[in-house]
């Protein structure tokens, strides 16, 4: 239990609320900003607007998954106010409180390394990146069906990157019946490849194997289907881009040739926010439940 512990949740979508729920349960008291219009009523939880004083007895404020923008925006589906995440918020913060967000911005790491404020960023965690990648992988399939006349069953496909979304990606797809190509850089992800069915080849050589595709789905943050690759793609080919913002197509392109190419980053919570959410919440009570016990042990 976290009796005694205040939590700080500041904006955020659908996730959210199933991390406030959870530490709800948990006995935690929770402060809410940026939930002016939420309809939930919380027992245990107070709302307030986003002040300095309001976050000096904070022992872990949770931001959204893209915690904020380069100016320190914050978004919020239920609020209108807008809220800005400065530097006189993150140094009213106790020494020992601890910041959540999925992935961090410059400016918030800024903010944090120069106040002192540790700062944790969850899609950098192996675990919540896998388990993530399971609504990602859905997602992706439910835009292949949505934007194809073909089914996955018989399709030829191709995942580039074999990394913690890549691999749940391709297993999804070689379960509804595709013939999966996956594209890779390291010997032993070739291997592994192979040893799971799928037919591997290394990136250096992907001009020669995207003349056949029905779907291709990208897990690279960086420029990998460029104009020379897309060139040789078929017209009828539709592109998923999983990687995070800009990814790694050369959308300008696809477009010009009359290629169908999109990209879908924050999946999980767009189709599974309760899912997507409840990761959070598990993610973040353990680390701090653990803190928690680590601080009891050292007194």
């Amino acid at each position: 239990m976290l009796t005694g512990v205040q939590i700080t949740v500041i904006g955020g979508d659908a996730r959210q609320l199933e991390v406030i729920q959870t530490f709800v349960e948990l006995d935690a008291t929770v402060l809410l900003i940026g939930f002016d219009n939420l309809q939930n009523q919380y027992s245990g939880a107070t709302k307030s607007s986003l002040t300095p004083e309001a976050l000096e007895a904070s022992d872990a404020v949770i931001l959204p998954v893209v915690g904020t923008d380069d100016k320190g925006m914050v978004d919020s589906l239920f609020s209108t106010t807008e809220l800005q995440l400065t530097e006189a918020h993150i140094q009213s913060l106790p020494k020992h409180a601890k910041v959540y967000t999925g992935m961090a911005k410059s400016y918030l790491k800024s903010l944090c390394a120069d106040a002192g404020v540790a700062l944790v960023e969850l899609l950098e965690r192996d675990d919540v990146a896998i388990y993530n990648s399971i609504p990602t992988a859905e997602g992706a399939v439910m835009m292949a069906i949505q934007n194809t006349d073909i089914t996955i069953h018989g399709s030829s496909c191709m995942v580039l990157g074999l990394g913690r979304t890549g691999f749940t990606m391709a297993r999804t797809l070689q379960g509804l019946g595709a013939h999966v190509k996956v594209g890779i850089r390291r010997p032993e992800h070739f291997a592994r490849a192979w040893e799971m069915g799928f037919t591997p080849f290394y990136l250096a050589d992907l001009a020669q194997h995207v003349a056949n595709i029905d779907l291709l789905f990208n897990t690279i943050p960086t420029m990998i289907v460029t104009a020379q690759i897309i060139a040789n793609i078929p017209h009828r080919a539709v592109l998923i881009d999983l990687a995070s913002k800009p990814g790694g197509m050369d959308f300008r392109f696809a477009e010009k040739r009359g290629i169908k190419a999109m990209l879908a980053p924050g999946l999980p919570g767009i189709v599974a926010p309760k899912t997507a959410g409840r990761i959070i919440a598990r993610t973040v009570s353990q680390l701090i439940l653990e803190d928690a016990a680590t601080g009891r042990k050292t007194q």
